[in-house]
């Protein structure tokens, strides 16, 4: 048994293939790269210089090659494709499946992506690319590949063996066997063990499973997402709005879109409007940071503004302040925390019920959430910083109201902005910290005013 180490990227091995193509020494280069995974070579070019990158990947075959270039970061792959010549490219676009190949060249001008389309001797594979790329990316038509096994309902199952075979050669992976009719039409799909167990000359549509979930070519990418998450689909059909069969999506696709729709929303949630890496431009980090800290930064104007319509109340109850920060800090992060778990459950599709019984419960686990916290907030108020016990139930009723109107907003917006078509996801971080920031200072000095008299 031969024991293969793990592919590990080291600062080591990167000097030793900047050595080896600064001293042009290509058939060693060539040797080490070629056992390599694709995706462990893209990792390599990440951390060479665009030239050296490009320089790699022209060394290598062009199905290693091809492969490599669909794990690329964008600004890197944009560069390899414009200094390859259209001939190369189109090899590379013979190598992947269109799915693949269409998202390679779909970011170039269509003036490029003719000339290289013209390139490709198998008009099939090219035409096929050129349905693909007319598909919004982010819808199921964008995802899926033309490649697939399908076979008709009239054929017999020894037809069906030999057309299989044909159609097995131009498949990488066959998750499923899918059933047409004349009008390719899907109308469902075939066990390999039925196909297997059946006389020869029985019929596809005497032993095909008629129950299929499928997806239709706008459907979004998300939607394609819950439903393969759902059922557990390895791979799903994707047909027309007549129902023909023109596709399939893997899950392999459909991990890269739960990546990047977790990746998004994280950074939504943190208060970044675009996606964006560490390695992008400043311009480019300050676009996307800066709306988020500005409403931020008007957020905490107006809880400064607020504390200073009550400066009576601070000279005469100058302990008031010490509280100030507990007040901030408990609203914001009971706010994120409940619009956090609303967020997650709507892009899990499992909010059900109605909108009052959902705020109803948050609002008994905030006033329970509150209590607990009031009762430790009371101790240490007056046994530690000395104040009154009538100060100090007064802190308690405002933090316990608190934290009931934090959940109740953190539940009520995502909820909201989710049954008008907006992202949820908007509603978490600085939004809902800053809001409840902004209510939460009102609220602790309209309390203290009713309470204290001042």
């Amino acid at each position: 048994m031969s024991n293969i180490l793990p592919f590990k990227l080291t600062d080591e091995l990167i000097e030793h293939i900047e050595h080896l193509i600064q001293e042009h020494k290509d058939e060693e280069l060539k040797t080490y790269l070629q056992q390599l995974h694709y995706a462990d070579i893209a990792e390599i070019t990440h951390e060479l210089s665009f030239d050296d990158a490009t320089y790699v990947l022209r060394l290598i075959s062009r199905e290693k090659a091809s492969e490599a270039m669909t794990e690329l970061d964008d600004d890197l792959r944009d560069y390899v494709l414009e200094n390859l010549s259209d001939k190369e490219i189109a090899q590379d676009l013979l190598e992947l499946d269109t799915d693949d190949a269409a998202d390679l060249i779909a970011d170039l001008s269509e003036e490029r992506q003719t000339e290289i389309l013209s390139q490709i001797d198998d008009v099939e594979h090219a035409r096929d690319i050129v349905d693909l790329l007319r598909y919004d990316e982010d819808s199921a038509g964008g995802l899926m590949a033309k490649e697939l096994v399908k076979v008709n309902e009239n054929w017999s199952v020894d037809n069906c063996m030999k057309q299989m075979r044909e159609q097995a050669q131009y498949v990488t992976r066959v998750h499923s066997i899918y059933v047409v009719d004349d009008d390719e039409k899907l109308k469902g799909r075939l066990s390999l063990k039925d196909l297997l167990t059946a006389p020869p000359k029985s019929h596809i549509k005497d032993i095909y499973i008629s129950k299929v979930d499928y997806v239709y070519v706008t459907d979004t990418s998300e939607e394609v997402a819950r439903l393969m998450s759902k059922y557990d689909l390895e791979a799903i059909p994707v047909v027309d709005m007549t129902k023909r069969l023109v596709g399939r999506i893997t899950i392999d696709d459909i991990v890269d879109v739960i990546k990047e729709e977790a990746e998004r929303d994280y950074q939504m949630a943190a208060g970044i409007t675009q996606d964006v890496e560490a390695d992008d431009s400043i311009l480019k980090l300050t676009k996307a940071r800066l709306p988020w800290l500005l409403i931020g930064m008007f957020g905490g104007l107006g809880a400064a503004s607020i504390i200073n319509g009550f400066q009576q109340g601070m000279q005469n109850y100058p302990i008031l302040l010490i509280f100030i920060p507990l007040i901030q800090a408990t609203a914001g992060n009971v706010g994120v925390q409940s619009s956090a778990i609303i967020v997650q459950g709507l892009a899990n599709d499992s909010i059900d019920g109605q909108l009052w019984n959902r705020l109803f419960k948050e609002f008994l686990l905030g006033l329970i959430n509150g209590l607990a916290i009031a009762f430790i907030v009371m101790l240490v108020s007056h046994f530690i910083f000395g104040s009154e016990w009538f100060v100090s139930l007064t802190v308690c009723i405002a933090l316990v109201t608190v934290i009931i109107n934090a959940a109740v907003i953190g539940t009520f917006i995502p909820i909201f902005l989710d049954k008008r078509g907006i992202d949820p996801a908007v509603a978490t971080g600085p939004f809902i910290t800053t809001s409840n920031d902004v209510f939460g200072i009102l609220i602790y000095f309209m309390i203290a005013k009713i309470v204290l008299g001042f």
